[in-house]
């Protein structure tokens, strides 16, 4: 985008409001004449690391986690290239202030640190105008959109129209991992009220005052949602985001064909648990085929992991029936068995001739599984009891506490590694520090989603691809694993370091968007050099020059 573009018709002070052309205190001494911006800044120009090092001085002074992601929201809101440079440059430490654990922590407390707004909110007052309220969005080339409902917000269950940081959280990370513009990101919140007493109650919730709403006026919602989003941003990726088990499998399987869309819970979970595991597989040496898998919950994560590992077993040889049969459901009724009734469709396939287990532990020395997932927000149930078992059958136990935030994780790194007197290998959805056992430092993996969704979303963009299928998930999952080196597997790690995850993010999506054009889904020209068009369309957190 031009210089020219950038600025328009904007001068002086509504210049230094617009957070996307913005410099602050970087506008040269020719650029504040041009602009009508004299005397409206300190008379010091200031380079952008200048910039930077403040920032980072003023974020590490903040007492808590929370304030330090208000000061983030807060340069987000008035310089964003800015923002976006700080972010980069410094993904470990940033990412878990404006993801998990922390977005978390902010989607709580959001009906009372609420200061500016970001992205649209649709409620069920506005049926019949939503394409009205899309097209009040002040950026017309939309094309990433992730949407939520609020129902099932990270582990913390239902936050109504409070789970909007959601959303937002997910496009900083397009932009910051796989660099997606941030005037092409929109997040949504489709506001159909809250089950959550607690913030029905609260005299300053910001949402809709009523009970959740369900059946065929919230399906008129979504479905409304969807054929405007469609019509307005034909251009535009949708993902589906913290949606209820109720609604999430049957909205993937209802809109997945009609337009680009899938659902991360799902589908960018499953992608990110099977690259750990085939990751943790080149510790141990076995093959994935002869994985037994057990999971803690059979919920949207659960069920996309298995589908996942499932598809993967099946291009190695098993059918899907022996696929499947590798793969074991723990839920809150206990251990799934086929004698149970009234199981869900999306269960089906995992209910197998077990004994009635409704003890954890119990199930993981009935099935001997080589893995346990960990994926329904109950802290604490990896217990010591738990991980020893898993020590006896295994040499290396593989321990994946995929719930978020870090409060509900399943066990933290420290127990896992305790327990198993350092043999388990051991991944968690939020971070831990790594720990020292004698003189060996173990770096637990961080199954984050970020590893696979703005990869996806980039690919998309760079193809124009009209569906996202499951093959690209695996294949992100695939591209995932192999960026895995030696280094990383002798400190326990099964992941790449986050410092690497703009790279990553490049080669997933260099990768969906040959999928694309091979299955004839792409719209854009297919370009000879795949891989380099995708590093030429990353943002850059760079000031253009405007005099």
């Amino acid at each position: 985008m031009a210089a020219e573009e950038l600025v328009g018709a904007q001068r002086g002070v509504k210049i230094l409001h617009d957070p996307v052309r913005n410099k602050g205190t970087a506008f040269t001494e020719a650029e504040r004449d041009s602009l009508g911006l004299r005397g409206l800044l300190p008379p010091r120009v200031c380079t952008v690391a200048e910039q930077e090092t403040r920032v980072m001085g003023n974020l590490r002074s903040k007492a808590t986690d929370l304030e330090r992601y208000l000061f983030l929201v807060s340069l987000q809101d008035r310089n964003e290239t800015l923002f976006y440079r700080v972010v980069i440059n410094n993904i470990e430490e940033i990412m878990p202030l404006i993801y998990t654990p922390t977005v978390g922590k902010a989607c709580q407390q959001f009906n009372h640190i609420y200061r500016r707004p970001r992205g649209l909110y649709i409620t069920l007052r506005e049926r019949g105008r939503v394409r009205d309220i899309l097209r009040n969005w002040p950026h017309a080339d939309a094309r990433v959109i992730v949407v939520t409902d609020g129902e099932r917000i990270l582990g913390l269950g239902d936050l109504g129209a409070a789970g909007m940081g959601i959303p937002i959280g997910k496009l900083s990370l397009y932009t910051a991992c796989a660099g997606i513009h941030p005037t092409h990101c929109l997040p949504v919140m489709l506001d159909v009220g809250t089950n959550n007493e607690a913030f029905l109650t609260d005299p300053l919730y910001l949402g809709l005052e009523q009970y959740r709403e369900r059946g065929p006026a919230y399906d008129e919602l979504v479905d409304e949602f969807i054929q405007a989003a469609r019509e307005v941003f034909p251009n535009a990726l949708v993902q589906l985001e913290d949606f209820g088990n109720s609604n999430a499998f049957r909205l993937l399987a209802k809109y997945r064909d009609q337009l680009c869309l899938f659902d991360d819970d799902i589908q960018g979970t499953g992608a990110v648990a099977l690259s750990g595991l085939l990751g943790a597989l080149r510790i141990t040496g076995g093959a994935l085929a002869d994985q037994r898998v057990l999971f803690y919950g059979a919920g949207q994560a659960g069920i996309g992991i298995a589908n996942t590992i499932v598809a993967a077993m099946t291009e190695q040889g098993l059918t899907s029936e022996q696929a499947h049969a590798r793969c074991s459901m723990f839920d809150s009724q206990g251990l799934l068995s086929a004698e149970r009734t009234h199981i869900p469709s999306q269960k089906l396939p995992y209910a197998h001739s077990h004994p009635a287990i409704t003890d954890f532990a119990e199930a993981v020395r009935s099935l001997q599984p080589t893995a346990i997932m960990g994926c329904a927000g109950q802290a604490g149930v990896f217990s010591e009891d738990v991980v020893k078992a898993m020590s006896e059958f295994n040499e290396r136990p593989i321990v994946f506490a995929l719930s978020n935030p870090t409060a509900n994780s399943e066990c933290s790194a420290e127990q896992a590694y305790d327990w198993s007197e350092g043999r388990a290998i051991f991944a968690s959805g939020s971070p831990f520090q790594p720990v020292q056992r004698g003189n060996r430092i173990l770096v637990p993996g961080q199954g984050n989603n970020a590893y696979i969704f703005p990869g996806v979303g980039m690919g998309a963009v760079v193809s124009g691809t009209s569906r996202i299928t499951d093959e690209m998930f695996l294949a992100a999952a695939r591209v995932l694993a192999e960026q895995v080196d030696n280094a990383d597997l002798d400190l326990g790690r099964v992941y790449p370091s986050l410092a690497r995850i703009r790279e990553v993010s490049a080669l997933i999506a260099a990768e969906i968007a040959a999928i694309a054009y091979r299955g004839g889904l792409a719209r854009n020209p297919e370009p000879e050099d795949i891989l380099a068009t995708v590093r030429e369309h990353m943002f850059q957190p760079v000031y253009p020059h405007y005099a």
